[in-house]
């Protein structure tokens, strides 16, 4: 989890743009669907959960939990009471909670020769991954992930330390994830998690977004047959971790698609004021105009940045105070904690430049 959704906060169609006033029954639901299609097509993943047929040693993985220093563990980045975590794919290597960086494996994963080979044997390219406990009767309250990570990224779950009274609820669906299993679930949903046991829950969670090796993968995960994964046997797979998981400039088509899927979210939404709906679209896609002229001009540049920054700053100053002036139909989130987070926060990133263009020397 990365941000609580509490009371008071928190190229699709073209069409869409001169968007009438007067919304029939039938318009509000034709929005719903593509702004549903837009987001499930984006990570073709359309269900609460998913369970996949990778299968892991959990006591083998039980033990090397059990080696790790205490000083591993730490507290929640949001201070959630009964949470902790232990970074092992993470910025630099070092412990931390951050997404904004070159991802290595910390020494906790370099140390634990299974659970490398665990997050090592999707074969895939991972984000941030973690080990995460939660304490006997805490609890992970409900929440939607919807910082800029979740744009593109799932999480996979490999329950380790478990107990049937520990349950995951997402959307209208709840589950116990078995030790040993690995599971999909959909973030975008709210979702929360409550260990009602007397045991430290433990999962394994890995983020990624996913080659078409593993959506091929998820695709057919019902008929699958399981894919066990025995310490130190079968197929051995390099650790590839993410180098380069955010631009130093949005691309002007990428910030289109986060633009257009949240306000048609918003627009599916009958509850929300029109003319406010509308203002909304406007004052986004004017970001989007502006956006595109400058970086058709400068690209990431250095004289690009004061005015990408401008541009940033104008449409912040515009938004509604209430943060939930505009709700999303799927989750019931407010507009503007997802326009900071998924936009403004994330569209501009100057000394990310030097890693993405080698040689640039920002002062030069």
């Amino acid at each position: 989890m990365d941000m609580l959704v509490c009371s008071c906060g928190h190229e699709a169609g073209a069409h869409h743009n001169t968007l009438s006033p007067k919304y029939s029954i039938g318009i509000i639901w034709n929005l719903s669907y593509w702004a549903y299609l837009w987001r499930n097509s984006q990570m073709e993943f359309d269900q609460p959960f998913l369970q996949l047929p990778w299968r892991f040693d959990a006591n083998a993985l039980s033990s090397e939990v059990a080696s790790l220093p205490d000083a591993f563990w730490l507290e929640h980045p949001s201070g959630l009471p009964g949470n902790s975590a232990v970074p092992l794919v993470s910025v630099n290597g070092e412990m931390n909670h951050a997404f904004d960086g070159s991802m290595k494996a910390t020494k906790a994963l370099t140390s634990s020769p299974y659970l490398n080979q665990v997050v090592s044997s999707f074969g895939e390219v991972v984000a941030r991954s973690r080990l995460m406990r939660l304490e006997p009767g805490a609890k992970v309250a409900e929440h939607v992930d919807f910082n800029y990570h979740w744009v593109s990224r799932v999480r996979i779950h490999v329950p380790i330390i478990t107990d049937p009274d520990v349950v995951f609820y997402c959307g209208d669906e709840a589950v116990h994830m078995k030790a040993g299993e690995s599971w999909l679930f959909d973030s975008w949903r709210r979702h929360r998690v409550v260990n009602s046991s007397k045991v430290r829950r433990v999962h394994l969670v890995i983020d990624l977004a996913g080659s078409s090796r593993f959506w091929q993968i998820v695709r057919r995960a019902d008929t699958t047959p399981p894919i066990t994964v025995l310490p130190g046997a079968g197929e051995q797979h390099l650790l590839r971790t993410e180098q380069f998981p955010v631009a130093p400039v949005m691309a002007p088509g990428e910030m289109l698609a986060i633009v257009e899927q949240v306000l048609q979210d918003c627009e599916a939404n009958p509850e929300n004021d029109v003319d406010t709906m509308l203002a909304y679209r406007h004052l986004l896609l004017d970001l989007v105009h502006d956006w595109r002229e400058v970086w058709g001009l400068y690209g990431f540049t250095e004289p690009a940045f004061p005015q990408f920054r401008k541009l940033l700053e104008r449409t912040a100053s515009q938004l509604l105070p209430n943060p939930r002036v505009l709700v999303t139909a799927s989750n019931k989130v407010g507009i503007n904690p997802i326009i900071n987070q998924r936009i403004l926060s994330a569209a501009l990133r100057p000394r990310r430049v030097a890693e993405f263009s080698p040689g640039y020397n920002p002062t030069a």
